[in-house]
């Protein structure tokens, strides 16, 4: 049976972004691992069957040489041991030292799904140009890239990241079937609501992420400000941890610098995501860097407008005028007058909200995924020559839906757990 490993810098990474996938994959004939730092979401991902080898690794994407290199001998050893046929990365770190420990392990096939490139066109120059180069060492080592936001293909070819044949689109997607308006109870929402301490008749502005700086947290407490002048009603819903890993990491106590603390409920990190997002009014993204944000995929699913920011991957998920708002990144007063116009025409809201769970159905349903994915290994092991019986195939008496799924489903995508 073919050896599959995917590698993440966290463990969170594996259970809230990867799980279904994995156990897809699984079920497909694959013998299927997870790497990545040990934490306390590991008996979850064994629980649906996915064996997990611990490689303590840092999440910043910022280099810590010491730190790295030992993750990288660490990586080098476990994969000389394991002998895996296909080692596949996520996100900056693994791409780039997961996959130079993979090929000199000699594993056959290093494929990365690229969650969005680090670097950005806000970034100094030369902080630019060191990312693109780290970013070219990684797309050396993969067999092929497989990118979640179109755009990205057309910066790797502009920068000449890799050549344009390495490099496909994969896209992103939800469980669809968990996030339905449809399938939730008006009681329990009542219930949610005011377990929250969200006032029945008030409009709620949602946010989803981690409590970073780099998510815009800082400008929607701004715009909330403006907001609270011409609605006063107006409550804000943050969802999603404090993200003490990161340097420009926020803590709730920072709304009363704004004045907004009284209006403020912040939620921390919640398993109950359907039942939040359809107790938002409008659902707000101000973010800096994106690759294919899985909160907003989540929040038209649900049937909530969106208003996220005007940059590569939001722009995948939220088209201007149909499930949502675009406005400029860092703009306070655009981002203020998007939200307010979507809680005072109650109708343009409606509308978008019905387009929102329409454009979900068309484009984000995960499993086009995962057969993309597994699509790519069947193509890799065949062209390699690794192609057996058992590699890619499904086995007999499986179905769409693997059962590790069950308790995915039922535990759901905690918020923010999408980008390290």
């Amino acid at each position: 049976m073919t050896k599959v490993a995917h590698i993440t810098t966290i463990d969170g990474s594996l259970r809230y972004l990867l799980l279904n996938q994995l156990c897809s994959i699984q079920q497909a004939g694959y013998r299927v691992s997870g790497i990545s730092s040990p934490g306390s979401e590991v008996p979850t991902i064994e629980a649906a069957g996915i064996r997990h080898i611990p490689v303590p690794m840092r999440r910043s994407s910022n280099l810590t040489p010491a730190a790295d290199l030992l993750s990288f001998w660490r990586l080098y050893r476990v994969m000389r041991r394991e002998r895996f046929t296909i080692v596949h990365t996520h996100t900056a770190k693994p791409d780039l030292y997961g996959a130079m420990a993979a090929r000199l392990a000699g594993v056959p096939i290093v494929i990365s799904t690229l969650h969005g490139f680090y670097f950005h066109e806000h970034m100094t120059p030369l902080w630019r140009r060191f990312y693109i180069t780290l970013a070219k060492i990684g797309a050396r080592c993969s067999d092929v890239i497989l990118s979640q936001n179109p755009e990205d293909i057309q910066t790797a070819s502009d920068e000449r990241i890799c050549p344009p044949e390495k490099i496909k689109f994969l896209g992103n997607g939800i469980d669809l079937e968990r996030f339905d308006r449809a399938r939730l109870d008006a009681q329990v929402l009542a219930q949610k609501r005011r377990d929250l301490g969200l006032p029945a008749d008030k409009p709620v502005v949602g946010f989803v992420g981690r409590l970073v700086a780099n998510k815009g947290i800082l400008e929607l407490l701004q715009a909330a400000r403006l907001i609270r002048e011409q609605a006063p009603e107006a409550r804000f819903l943050f969802v999603g941890p404090v993200d003490r890993a990161k340097r420009d990491f926020i803590t709730p106590e920072v709304a009363a610098d704004y004045g907004i603390a009284e209006a403020s409920i912040f939620a921390g990190m919640r398993q109950d995501m359907p039942e939040l997002y359809a107790l938002m009014d409008v659902f707000v993204l101000p973010s800096h860097r994106e690759g294919f944000p899985r909160a907003s995929m989540e929040a038209s699913a649900m049937g909530v407008p969106c208003v996220v920011t005007d940059i590569r991957g939001c722009r995948t998920a939220v088209e201007q005028g149909r499930n949502g708002r675009l406005v400029p990144l860092g703009d306070v007063k655009a981002l203020a007058e998007a939200i307010l116009c979507l809680l005072t025409d109650r109708e343009q809201a409606r509308q978008m909200g019905v387009e929102g769970r329409r454009m979900a159905l068309e484009r984000f349903d995960e499993r086009q995924v995962f057969e993309k994915v597994k699509a790519e290994y069947a193509r890799l092991l065949l062209e390699k020559g690794l192609s057996g019986t058992s590699q890619g195939r499904p086995r007999r008496g499986t179905h769409d839906t693997p059962p590790g799924l069950a308790l995915s489903k039922a535990e759901g995508t905690a918020a923010g757990a999408e980008r390290e």
